[in-house]
């Protein structure tokens, strides 16, 4: 079984399709999001260039916001938004 809900290959970067030095990515950070995030398989595999370097995940501000649109569209297609405004406290679609 997926450890993402948005990433059926988990053997690749979400974002580039690299194959080597691959971390986790938590879409929804802090540190009660996290564990939603975790508990929910709210993250996807990152190269450490698209998660931690320049325009990675961790600092560009769309790139973040883009997985966490995503993150949530694909939530919805089997869940009503109030349930995953109730897990992440936020809206964003």
């Amino acid at each position: 079984m997926s450890k993402s809900i948005l990433q059926s290959n988990e053997d690749e970067c979400y974002i580039c399709g690299r194959q080597c030095g691959l971390e986790w990515h938590h879409i929804y950070g802090g540190v009660a999001n996290r564990k939603i995030s975790e508990a929910n398989n709210f993250k996807v595999r990152l190269c450490a260039s698209c998660h931690r370097g320049d325009g990675g995940a961790q600092y560009e501000k769309e790139l973040n916001l883009r997985l966490k649109k995503e993150c949530q569209a694909k939530f919805e297609e089997n869940h009503i938004r109030e349930e995953f405004i109730k897990l992440i406290g936020k809206n964003y679609l």
